[in-house]
């Protein structure tokens, strides 16, 4: 008789304990669940991402020295021109380059403003499905899929507005007086390059690059992470 009762508790013991487990295991799959990423949470958390990074890296780069005192993206002198550089600050003719250098970033901090409807356009057009992929991709993902589907709209736009702002903070003066001071030096290669193709070219990879830095910081730092979609999307 004790032998049955001992295994009667025994087996209660078990089953109360299984369904506690039970009980457990069903807990844990509704909290996974609950907390499982949707595909509209993916394309949600994916555009406020990408607005969030362009509207910063727009605003950053637009602002005064936005190209000029950052040393990622300021916009130097063209390769082909790093000679005209050269000898023209041996000829102590460095003021006059550091003018040039100087008004180059000045347009392209000028138009740099524009390009935030081009982004906010292609933030709206993304599907759920590059959303998704997006999520899963590198930390760089939704600033390549960006740049993928607006490079060349960015770059018709910047063109002439670049051209315009070259004019405005007297860039394109400077440059030509520099490179035709250049061109009259004896025995050297004549130099002309398309400075408003060059700068067009060199601001819209410094947009990218500033908002390549947003997405990284929204991916890695839940700091970064300034609402709850952008947590719950980036925390999973």
């Amino acid at each position: 008789m004790k032998k049955v009762i001992l295994a009667t508790m025994v087996m209660a013991s078990v089953t109360a304990g299984a369904q506690g487990f039970l009980k457990n295991v069903q807990k844990a799959v509704k909290t996974v669940q609950s907390k499982s990423l949707s595909e509209t949470d993916a394309a949600n958390g994916i555009k406020e991402a990408l607005i969030k990074g362009t509207n910063e890296s727009v605003k950053a780069t637009s602002a005064a020295d936005g190209y000029l005192k950052n040393p990622l993206i300021k916009i130097p002198f063209p390769e082909d021109a790093r000679n005209v550089e050269t000898k023209l600050r041996a000829m102590g003719m460095g003021k006059q380059v550091d003018e040039a250098i100087t008004s180059i970033n000045r347009a392209a901090e000028d138009a740099a403003k524009d390009a935030g409807n081009i982004f906010a356009t292609a933030v709206k057009n993304i599907s759920v499905n590059d959303a998704v992929n997006i999520v899963k991709g590198n930390n760089d993902a939704a600033t390549t899929y960006l740049k993928t589907n607006t490079s060349t709209e960015l770059n018709a736009k910047f063109q002439p507005t670049i051209k315009t702002s070259l004019d405005k903070v007297n860039a394109t003066k400077c440059w030509t007086d520099l490179i035709n001071i250049y061109n009259k030096i004896p025995l050297v290669k004549k130099v002309n390059p398309d400075l408003t193709s060059y700068v067009t070219g060199k601001a819209i990879d410094g947009l990218f690059l500033m908002i390549a830095q947003e997405e990284g910081k929204i991916r890695k730092d839940p700091a970064a992470r300034t609402s709850e979609l952008l947590k719950k999307v980036f925390g999973n």
